[in-house]
């Protein structure tokens, strides 16, 4: 199945393409980027990934959107990276997160929210979940704020160890936040 394209004023959510590949590599291998992940990613990690991706929209019909700025008046133009719904099974049974990795250079323009914001609605009115999640390290400030602009509330009681981190080779990132949302609680934030 082809992912179902999306678009917000500024942004275009899409299925990937074959050029998509080496400046999505480039990002994975960022260290900055990939700063709160145990490392950065080879270019045959991040194909991988996207492979990977590609798959999940089958499964689905949903998954990570390759997000391209299309505003001509943006400072910056093009694939971006990826923004969109994730299963997270290994955090809880029957979970979807909603996630971003977006290139440094598009940073602090509002893109994380308004492509995230779209996945939302996209996995309420659409895809019919109940609840959409994300998470991230206590220390991974910026992506906690995308989660509080998109609507996504701290849920303490659900904070947990990463069961895919070596607490050893990277303690500082075992311990992680979650936030969520479940469809009635966006339908009055957005009737509101």
């Amino acid at each position: 199945m082809a992912a179902p394209e999306l678009r917000t004023r500024r942004l275009l959510l899409r299925g990937w393409r074959d050029s998509d590949r080496e400046p999505f590599a480039a990002l994975n291998s960022d260290p900055e980027v990939m700063e709160h992940f145990p490392a950065t990613l080879t270019r045959d990690q991040s194909d991988a990934f996207v492979e990977r991706v590609a798959n999940q929209f089958d499964e689905t019909g949903w998954g990570l959107w390759a997000v391209e700025v299309v505003d001509d008046s943006e400072p910056v133009s093009g694939f971006v990276g990826y923004v969109g719904l994730w299963s997270a099974d290994h955090i809880e049974p029957r979970i979807v997160e909603v996630g971003w990795r977006l290139s440094r250079e598009s940073w602090g323009r509002g893109y994380a929210p308004e492509a995230a914001s779209e996945a939302l609605r996209f996995g309420f009115e659409v895809a019919c979940l109940d609840e959409i999640v994300s998470f991230t390290v206590p220390q991974n400030l910026k992506s906690r704020r995308v989660m509080e602009k998109i609507g996504l509330r701290r849920r303490t009681e659900r904070d947990f160890a990463h069961p895919k981190v070596d607490p050893v080779a990277h303690p500082h990132l075992v311990a992680h936040v979650l936030y969520s949302v479940t469809r009635s609680e966006w339908e009055v934030d957005r009737a509101g």
